[in-house]
């Protein structure tokens, strides 16, 4: 059927055509988004699309992503209402005090969900402070976060009041304890929730214009400084209960948020902090870009529900919190790399109204990037930017790839023209 061959050559030659140029237009696009600029926010800048990112996270709670999200691990509901409410608090700070409605009703309904039966479900109220420090601790910076949002005089006297008292059972915690790192769930204990919780106790010193909780957060730094990981020299991953020595190796699921609250609570132990951080986990495999591993370099360990899927020992979520310690450390060169690789790999999808990375498939993602996005210190000045790891050229090797991909579809065609010419 001689006839007949002729349509179906040509048909096919148009379908390889078009799928050329569908991968041609993809690299571009890539290359648009790699080389468009830093999408990271800095102390008074705020982050294009973030608010549009906002508006998808908000309609995706409505609809229960908060519940599906805890059916994957157990902290997801919690965590997705707590940075969808903390995201709304970085950008009111960035704010005029007048214009900071919005942000504080939606930071006020975030908190409102997490203290409801389904926000404190996962918790134990039998420990101590009750509900654990991971629940006592995240709660806490959330209503410091609401109360900076109002003008000093005219604070909410109820928020005051469950703040102050919330800062004060959080405070005997931990000056009875004698270990740093207070229970999360009975019998275990993780560093970075009682990093989270000092940093509110800091928050509320600093709104107060008191120095209340000032001798416990020395003898907080003091008592870390004694349990740090040996491996690292970095705060441990997991420590024991009671004890509080390291039980688990520094891991950067965990460091990339201990590094992004650390500044908050002693400056000077966090520049060194961060820079062991940087230098034992943050890595460019494969040389296309940087991002973070979930074990420290040189050694390997089993994928979790803290690190997800891990390939080539990188943690995806550890790589998008890095982009909030990086910025919180003034680190600019890094957060622009992780923001500018994130707009890249993150797969965004823009529209007018709303942003979501990976088509939305998982919002707890664009939460944490939301949230990394916008961070910015709340109790101290902005720190002395430490010295640059990221080279100005790390965007070449990933524009050659993309280049690569999208010339790629084409060079059979190129290839018979030369051989007819």
């Amino acid at each position: 059927m001689p006839g007949s061959a002729t349509p179906l050559r040509g048909l096919l030659r148009r379908s390889r055509r078009l799928a050329a140029v569908i991968v041609s237009v993809c690299a571009l696009i890539g290359v648009v988004r790699l080389v468009a600029p830093a999408t990271a926010g800095g102390p008074a800048d705020e982050p294009p699309g973030v608010r549009r990112q906002l508006t998808f996270l908000r309609a995706a709670l409505d609809a229960g992503a908060g519940e599906e999200a805890q059916a994957l691990f157990p902290e997801g509901y919690f965590f997705l209402h707590v940075l969808y409410g903390l995201t709304w608090v970085e950008l009111g700070l960035r704010e005029q005090p007048g214009a900071r409605a919005a942000a504080l009703r939606e930071a006020r309904w975030a908190l409102a969900r997490l203290e409801s039966p389904e926000g404190r479900a996962p918790f134990s109220q039998d420990l101590t402070p009750s509900y654990g420090v991971f629940y006592r601790g995240w709660c806490n910076w959330l209503r410091g976060g609401a109360l900076s949002l109002q003008p000093a005089g005219r604070r909410d006297p109820a928020e005051l009041r469950r703040f102050a008292s919330d800062s004060a059972e959080l405070g005997k915690a931990f000056d009875d304890s004698r270990s740093p790192y207070l229970a999360a769930y009975p019998g275990q204990a993780w560093p970075v929730d009682s990093t989270v919780a000092m940093a509110s106790l800091r928050l509320h010193d600093a709104l107060a214009a008191s120095p209340r909780f000032a001798g416990t957060a020395a003898r907080w730094l003091q008592s870390v400084r004694t349990r740090l990981d040996p491996r690292t020299g970095l705060l441990p991953h997991r420590a024991e209960p009671g004890t509080g020595e390291p039980a688990e190796v520094a891991r950067g699921s965990s460091q990339s948020m201990i590094q992004r609250f650390l500044p908050g609570i002693d400056p000077a132990f966090a520049a060194g902090q961060y820079l062991r951080f940087r230098d034992r986990f943050v890595v460019t495999p494969l040389g296309l870009g940087p991002a973070v591993l979930e074990y420290p370099e040189g050694m390997d360990g089993p994928a979790d529900v803290d690190s997800g899927p891990l390939p080539l020992g990188v943690s995806l979520s550890a790589t998008a919190v890095t982009l909030g310690a990086a910025q919180a450390n003034g680190d600019a060169p890094l957060a622009a790399a992780l923001a500018g690789y994130g707009e890249l790999a993150g797969l965004p999808l823009d529209t007018p109204w709303t942003k979501r990375y990976a088509f939305g498939a998982l919002p707890i993602g664009d939460a944490f990037l939301a949230w990394s996005k916008t961070a910015r210190l709340w109790t101290t000045a902005p720190p002395a930017a430490p010295p640059a790891s990221v080279s100005p050229w790390w965007r070449v090797p990933l524009l050659s790839l993309l280049a690569l991909v999208g010339a790629a579809p084409w060079l059979p065609a190129l290839r018979r023209r030369i051989k007819r010419s």
